[in-house]
C-alpha cells in the first residue's frame, strides 16, 4: 500500500522560514511528478508547487519567489522550503505523488503563520 506522509508543519511568526518534507513508502517506481498542494479553512485544495522526475519545478504565483520545492532525482521524497511566510499561507499542506495511473496523497501537516 502506498503511503506518503509529510512532516515540518507548525506555527510561524511572518517573515519566518518552514521546511516541509514528504516521504512515500510501498512504491518500487519513481512518482513523475511530486508536489504540495494546500486547503486553508473556507477554501479549496490549491496547488502550490510541483516537481517532475527530471526536476522541472512549477509554482503558484502567489509562492513564487518565496517558497522552494526540491526533489532527490528519482526518490520519492520531496521537499518544500517555504521562506518570507505570510498569514495567508496558513493551511493545511498535502504531498501528491503522481504515477500515469494514480495520484496519492498525504494526510497533511498544518502550517499556521501568525504572531
Amino acid at each position: 500500500q502506498v503511503q506518503l506522509v509529510e512532516s515540518g508543519g507548525g506555527l510561524v511568526q511572518p517573515g519566518g522560514s518552514l521546511r516541509l518534507s514528504c516521504a512515500a513508502t510501498g512504491i518500487i517506481s519513481s512518482f513523475a511528478v511530486m508536489g504540495w498542494y494546500r486547503q486553508a479553512p473556507g477554501s479549496q485544495r490549491e496547488l502550490v508547487a510541483t516537481i517532475t522526475s527530471s526536476g522541472t519545478a512549477t509554482y503558484a504565483e502567489s509562492v513564487k519567489g518565496r517558497f522552494t520545492i526540491s526533489r532527490h532525482g528519482t526518490e520519492n521524497t520531496v521537499y518544500l522550503q517555504m521562506n518570507n511566510v505570510k498569514p495567508e499561507d496558513t493551511a493545511v499542506y498535502f504531498c501528491i505523488g503522481k504515477t500515469v495511473w494514480n495520484d496519492y496523497w498525504g494526510q497533511g501537516t498544518q502550517v499556521a503563520v501568525s504572531s
